[in-house]
């Protein structure tokens, strides 16, 4: 059976230090500890005396003083895990993780999902071929030598850096190492960190490389366990759970992340507030509960971007490039059907086909397997065809030989409509709406990821109220927005009722929109 070692890094706080820790040893596995140098001797000797019984805890044999971003990270973790090899003769696997990290999942289960394959959990992706660095500089970290800290002092750090571009001093990343990066949050097998630690003793030129590195926590470990182990025996994800806002600022849970948390497919998750310790005392126990059984759902990031993006829409739509000097042309109609259901648009685009014989398409801008003719590539994907929307449409119009074309589109895609009504073109849209239960909800929350099957009933009653209300937002945006030439018919509205708004969208005669206004079953779920 797995018998983990964990690798705590931590600074401060020696009262939850010594709760981990006999949290994580009472369940049979084992924990080394690194207190940072610069935390002061008081607080370490506390939890030295409060441990000095525990034969399943160690310490690290020498106290680094660490900063961020800094190799004294890379080496603290070192000498932990120094210790800890030489301490824990049965551990089985090694697991980093800060005094920050709480377990969201029992014992029991984290030891049969290491039993269950013989593999390493680490992020390795390539340094210079990924987007895993989505600011700041890049390889600038590998090429010139760092010998200060950004946050203490950048504009030392800058001055530096540019001052050895001058100077022509870039060096060449070493040759026989393929620089990967990832999270520097892992699980590793004792073998693995066997041979990690026989590399660094023969390779002492590979460790000078990253010793003058910024950000070495994040592509040390990563590129030697990717140089040292077989591609089939590496996952290439880490098991603890953690989300980043759009700042770049690791996003904080609190007491009410319980359900939430416990559905994540991860162990363990940071970070975990000072101040929630409901929630710590409420994972503490999960940790020893052998019984505990968990439905996992994994929408914790959707759900986290979903919340988070509400109210910031005007960002999210910022002016793009399109083909401006394109047009669909003076003498063409475009109609364009938007309903947040998107079987009942189709049904009603395909009555119109039937009624009226005009050429519709469904969501084309929305849905890659969209029914779409062959036009020479421009809409094998959903990016191609959002790039060159008018191109796309203007040959759509030439492929039908038609003047009149009709297409659906979701409601949130105000940009799009914006698009077209800016075009020469004559541009009508009409607006279905619908009623929305709250199973109709829910569904449409595991659709697209918010939700999964074990979602907990209280996780979706809070998000029940946003979406609803995100979904009435966006039919007021259509409104607020203006657009000539807009209509809407309603679901609560009879086919009597409708008719004259469906008669002016198509500009066909009444009997003709009554006809199609009438369909039987056409908002039936």
């Amino acid at each position: 059976m797995a018998r983990i070692a964990y690798i705590l890094l931590t600074h401060k706080d020696p009262e939850g230090v010594i709760a981990q820790a006999h949290r994580l040893t009472a369940a049979g596995d084992f924990v080394a500890i690194h207190f940072d140098a610069n935390a002061g001797r008081a607080p370490y000797d506390q939890i030295r005396a409060a441990l000095k019984d525990n034969p399943a805890v160690t310490f690290a044999h020498r106290r680094i003083a660490c900063g961020w971003g800094e190799w004294s990270l890379v080496r603290a973790t070192l000498e932990a895990l120094r210790a800890a090899v030489a301490a824990f003769p049965r551990a089985t696997h090694f697991y980093m993780l800060s005094g920050d990290c709480m377990p969201i999942k029992s014992a029991a289960y984290a030891h049969d999902l290491l039993d269950r394959e013989s593999v390493d959990y680490i992020e390795a992706f390539d340094f210079f071929a990924s987007d895993w660095i989505k600011t700041g500089i890049k390889e600038e970290r590998l090429i010139y030598r760092h010998f200060l800290n950004e946050r203490k002092h950048k504009a030392l750090f800058y001055r530096a850096m540019a001052l050895q571009r001058k100077l022509g001093l870039a060096r060449r990343v070493p040759q026989d190492l393929q620089i990967m990066i990832g999270s520097q949050w892992w699980c590793l097998r004792r073998r693995t960190v066997e041979a990690v630690l026989e590399f660094c003793r023969r390779r002492r030129d590979i460790l000078r490389f990253f010793r003058t590195t910024w950000i070495p926590d994040e592509t040390f470990f990563q590129t030697i366990v990717h140089h040292l182990v077989p591609e089939v025996e590496i996952r290439l994800r880490t098991l603890t759970f953690l989300m980043f806002t759009d700042y770049g600022m690791p996003v904080t849970f609190y007491n009410d992340h319980y359900d939430l948390l416990l559905s994540q497919d991860y162990l363990f998750a940071r970070k975990i507030s000072p101040d929630a310790t409901q929630l710590k005392t409420r994972l503490g126990e999960l940790y020893a509960d052998d019984a505990a059984r968990f439905d996992i759902s994994n929408e914790g990031r959707a759900l986290f971007q979903f919340l988070t993006g509400r109210g910031r829409i005007g960002r999210r739509f910022a002016p793009r490039f399109w083909e401006t000097e394109s047009t669909l042309g003076r003498d063409r109609e475009l109609m364009i059907v938007t309903c947040k259901k998107w079987h009942v648009a189709k049904r009603l685009a395909e009555r119109v086909r039937q009624v009226t014989n005009l050429p519709t398409l469904d969501y084309i801008f929305n849905e890659n397997a969209a029914h779409l003719p062959d036009l020479g590539g421009i809409q094998s994907t959903l990016e191609k065809r959002t790039r060159h929307r008018r191109a796309l449409m203007r040959m759509l119009f030439d492929y039908y030989d038609t003047r009149r074309l009709l297409i659906c589109i979701d409601p949130a895609n105000v940009d799009l409509m914006q698009d077209f009504y800016a075009d020469r073109c004559t541009t009508r849209l009409l607006e279905v709406e619908c009623a929305f239960s709250d199973d109709y909800l829910i569904g449409h929350a595991r659709r697209v990821g918010l939700a999964g099957d074990h979602t907990p009933a209280d996780t979706l009653a809070r998000l029940l109220p946003t979406i609803r209300f995100d979904v009435k937002f966006e039919s007021d945006r259509i409104g607020d927005a203006d657009f000539p030439g807009f209509y809407r018919m309603r679901q609560s509205g009879s086919a009597d009722e409708n008719t004259p708004a469906l008669a002016a969208f198509l500009d066909v005669p009444l009997d003709q929109a009554r006809e199609i206004a009438a369909t039987p079953h056409l908002y039936a779920d």
